[in-house]
Order: structure tokens, then C-alpha cells, then sequence
């Protein structure tokens, strides 16, 4: 009796227990979700100048993308009024200003911002923060005790509501345009025998077309890619029972697709998924249709779904290639250059590279230690610039002597011939006399000039900082005249930032 009573015994107290820590738990959590969160003033006016920058340049691209279809337009009118100038006036009539109308709308007045207004691709972390500001809008108590950032949070969410409807206005670009393509497509489908120079003209609009789709897919990537300090705060807010019911309820998905607990949309979770078929009915109709087959159905079956799956890669890569920016998604008859939808900055390359000079009578071993920065023209061609210095350690390990040994200017340009190898090749200044200050190399009777071209192995690197490895191996075609002679088989190892 004496177990079984301090067993008993033991049974209630871990009951106890548990009912404490269960308690215990929902009152914090209670709490949190009835208390400020204190999110910092930074986190709001971060998101803010985010969202103020992308509309600029949303707004900038848009405006060139209007304006070069509307010049691409009338090179077409001139072209094509050499052959029939009544069909090229009224083809083109009053287009320019309705390009300039098309401006004027996308800048003045970009739609209010419709969470059902669901198009393209689903961008989640978008959508969690403008849910999330909407939330913080409409219940300030959460921001902080006093409310002191409510005023933030409104300009925060309406510079984001702002991005958000003209990123929606894009679709009516798109729209515009194509409309534009569609119609000049069809008058010159009507000629047999097109001016020379008018066919390439009209690829001109689907290729200003194209580029102007990626990049606002660009622009929509960008902000769904959130910083730390975003996700913290999304975080921390995701575990407020309050900020999940608002975001089953006003969230883009929960419009799309009625999920449950969204008052707006369904009372009932089994409204909610009207018209779907569940797990169990799909098996049973797989069953019934491969029943009557036997091994061989199965055998049929499993050979379908390969093929599916196949196709659906297929599709998916695709899709990834083309970008999903909404509406009609066409394949570019033509070779992307991926640069074009990158900004300036975008499309710069940093680097570094190291290279050391044999001993011999006239110079002690030099190292060159260079700093490049190049911009690329395509997916396979860059130029770029640099500058060296040169650093001298003396004749031997017996006789190490640091020293400024010379200085150099650099440009290269490297074109991309197959995988991973490139030919490269540049134009380099050097100054290869020790000096004591910068003073002294300003005379460019003293700088001796290098021509070098050669092949680049690059290689890919998994590192926080370094993008990629590069050996190189140039050969210097104006060494010769160099007096003293100097080396003419270079090899340098670079890093890419």
C-alpha cells in the first residue's frame, strides 16, 4: 500500500505541475499580446526610405521605359511612312502623347493598395509587412507605451501602401503597351515586303518590353528581401494572438484563398475550402481508375506522373527564367542580357588581384598588389580599372628589404569563351622606380607601358564576402621594348567581391 499511496502522491504533484507551467505560460503570452513591443523609431524609418527609394526608381524606370517606346515608335512611323504614309499616320496617331497621358497617370495617382489585388508572384514577406503595418496602424498601443511612434507607423505604412499600388500600376503599363505592340503587329503583318530596318525597330519594342518586366520584378524582389531587423520585429509580432487574427483576416493569402477565421470571406472553416478535393477522394478516384488494370495500371501510372513531373520542372524553370511580373508571359525571341534590368551600381564588379615578379639584376621580387573595379556589359563581357602598387622585399631571404618599388594604372576586359574560362586582356602604365613619396611619380616620361593578353580560369566561391577566385596567365607583348627588359609571362591570382 505504501508504493502505491506515494505513487498516487507523486501522480498529483506532476499534475500540479504541469496545470502551473500551463497557466503560467498563457499569461505570458497573454501579456505579450496586451502590451507595447517597443519597436525601434530606426525599424519604421528604415522601412519607409526603403519604400521611398523603390517607388523613386520604379518611377524613374517607368518614365525612360515610356519614353524609349515612344521614340522606338516613331523610328517605326519614319520607316514605315516610306511605304505607305496614310496607314503609318494612322497607325501612329497622337502616340507620343498618349505615352506622355500613360506617364502622367502612373506618377499622379497610384492606386490605393488592395490586398485583393493579388497578381504575379506571391511575395510572402511583402505581404507580412504590409499586413503588419496596417495592424500597427490600427492598434498604436503596440508600438510603444505612450504611442509616441504612432505617427511613424502612418508614414511608414502609407510610403509602403504608396509602393505597393504603383508596383500595381505597372500592370496597367504592361498593359498599355502591349495593347500597342498588338496593334502595330497586326498592320505590319498586312505587308509582304517591310522597309529594311522596320522589323528591327519593332523587336526594339519587345525587347524594351521584356527588360522593363524584369525589372519590376526586380524591384518587387528587393522588397520582399527583408533585413534583420525586420524579421526580428516580424518575429516578435507573429506571437500576438491579436496580429494572427488580423493577418487571417486582411492578409493577401487569407483573400486568395478564404482561410478560415476571415470573417470577410467564410464563417466556417469547411466554406472555406468549398470546391477542393481532399487527400482521401483524390485517392479514391486514383484507385478506381487503376483498379481494373491491375500491375500494369500501376506500371502506367507511375510512368505518367514521371512525365509530369518532368513537365512541371520544365515549366519552373521557365518561370524562373522568364519572371513572373503578371499577365501574359511571353518568351523573349531574343538573348537577355540580364545587366540591362540592374541598376548602374548593380552592375559594378570589385576586386583584387596578386602578382609576383621574379628576382633578377635590376629588380629585387615585387609583388603587385591591385584593387579593380570593372563594369560588366553583358552575362559574359566586363571592362574595368584599376590601380597597383608595387612593394619590394629585397633579393633573397637572406637579404628581405621592404621598399615602394612603383605604382601602376590598369584597365582590362574580359570576355567570357566557355564555362569557366574567359580571354582577357587590357592596356597597363607602371611606374617601376623605388620612390620615397608620390611627389616624385608624376612625370609620365618615367611610366613604361604593358600590353597583355591571356586566358582567366574563374572559380566559384561559397565565402560571406568572396564571390569568386580568378587565375590569370598574360602574356606582356610589350616587354621586349621595354629596356631594361622587363618580365614577359605574368601570373596573378584575383578575388571578387
Amino acid at each position: 500500500m505504501v508504493p502505491y499511496v506515494w505513487l498516487r502522491k507523486a501522480v498529483i504533484c506532476l499534475g500540479v505541475l504541469i496545470a502551473s507551467f500551463s497557466v503560467s505560460y498563457g499569461q505570458s503570452v497573454d501579456s505579450l499580446a496586451n502590451k507595447a513591443l517597443n519597436f525601434p523609431s530606426k525599424l519604421f524609418n528604415r522601412i519607409k526610405r526603403k519604400a521611398g527609394d523603390l517607388d523613386q526608381q520604379l518611377t524613374r524606370q517607368t518614365e525612360k521605359y515610356l519614353q524609349k517606346m515612344a521614340r522606338q515608335e516613331q523610328r517605326l512611323k519614319k520607316k514605315l511612312a516610306k511605304k505607305d504614309s496614310v496607314a503609318a499616320a494612322r497607325l501612329f496617331a497622337n502616340s507620343e502623347q498618349q505615352y506622355a497621358a500613360m506617364m502622367q497617370k502612373f506618377k499622379a495617382d497610384p492606386a490605393s493598395f488592395k490586398s485583393t489585388n493579388l497578381s504575379g508572384t506571391y511575395q510572402p514577406y511583402t505581404d507580412s509587412l504590409g499586413t503588419a503595418l496596417r495592424f500597427l496602424q490600427q492598434n498604436p498601443q503596440f508600438t510603444s507605451a505612450a504611442g509616441k511612434d504612432a505617427g511613424l507607423v502612418q508614414d511608414a505604412s502609407a510610403q509602403f501602401q504608396q509602393l505597393q499600388g504603383r508596383m500595381q500600376n505597372t500592370e496597367a503599363v504592361n498593359a498599355f503597351v502591349q495593347q500597342r505592340r498588338q496593334l502595330i503587329k497586326q498592320y505590319l503583318s498586312q505587308y509582304t515586303h517591310l522597309p529594311a530596318g522596320l522589323d528591327k525597330e519593332y523587336q526594339g519594342l519587345n525587347q524594351q518590353a521584356y527588360y522593363y518586366t524584369q525589372q519590376v520584378q526586380h524591384y518587387k524582389d528587393m522588397l520582399n528581401n527583408p533585413d534583420e531587423l525586420e524579421k526580428k520585429a516580424l518575429s516578435l509580432l507573429r506571437q500576438t494572438s491579436a496580429f494572427q487574427d488580423f493577418m487571417r483576416s486582411n492578409s493577401q493569402l487569407a483573400s486568395l484563398f478564404h482561410l478560415p477565421g476571415n470573417s470577410a470571406n467564410s464563417s466556417t472553416p469547411q466554406a472555406a475550402l468549398a470546391g477542393l478535393q481532399t487527400r482521401d477522394q483524390l485517392q479514391q478516384m486514383i484507385q478506381g481508375q487503376i483498379a481494373p488494370g491491375g500491375q500494369g495500371g500501376m506500371d502506367a501510372l507511375s510512368q505518367n506522373i514521371q512525365s509530369a513531373q518532368s513537365q512541371l520542372s520544365t515549366l519552373k524553370d521557365r518561370l524562373r527564367q522568364y519572371g513572373t511580373g503578371g499577365g501574359n508571359i511571353e518568351s523573349p525571341d531574343f538573348k537577355p542580357n540580364n545587366q540591362k534590368t540592374k541598376t548602374f551600381w548593380g552592375r559594378l564588379e570589385y576586386g583584387a588581384n596578386v602578382q609576383t615578379s621574379r628576382t633578377n639584376y635590376n629588380f629585387p621580387t615585387v609583388t603587385d598588389f591591385a584593387l579593380t573595379v570593372g563594369y560588366k556589359l553583358n552575362n559574359r563581357n566586363s571592362v574595368g580599372v584599376g590601380a597597383s602598387y608595387k612593394m619590394g622585399w629585397g633579393s633573397g631571404i637572406n637579404h628581405i628589404a621592404l621598399s615602394s618599388q612603383g605604382v601602376g594604372l590598369r584597365s582590362y576586359l574580359n570576355i567570357q569563351i566557355k564555362g569557366s574560362w574567359s580571354a582577357t586582356g587590357g592596356l597597363e602604365y607602371n611606374y617601376e622606380t623605388p620612390f620615397s613619396s608620390f611627389k616624385q611619380i608624376h612625370n609620365l616620361d618615367w611610366w613604361t607601358r604593358s600590353g597583355l593578353v591571356g586566358v582567366m580560369k574563374t572559380v566559384s566561391v561559397k565565402s560571406r564576402f568572396l564571390k569568386k577566385t580568378t587565375m590569370q596567365l598574360l602574356w606582356d607583348f610589350l616587354s621586349y621594348q621595354q629596356v631594361p627588359k622587363t618580365q614577359p609571362i605574368l601570373f596573378r591570382v584575383g578575388y571578387g567581391f
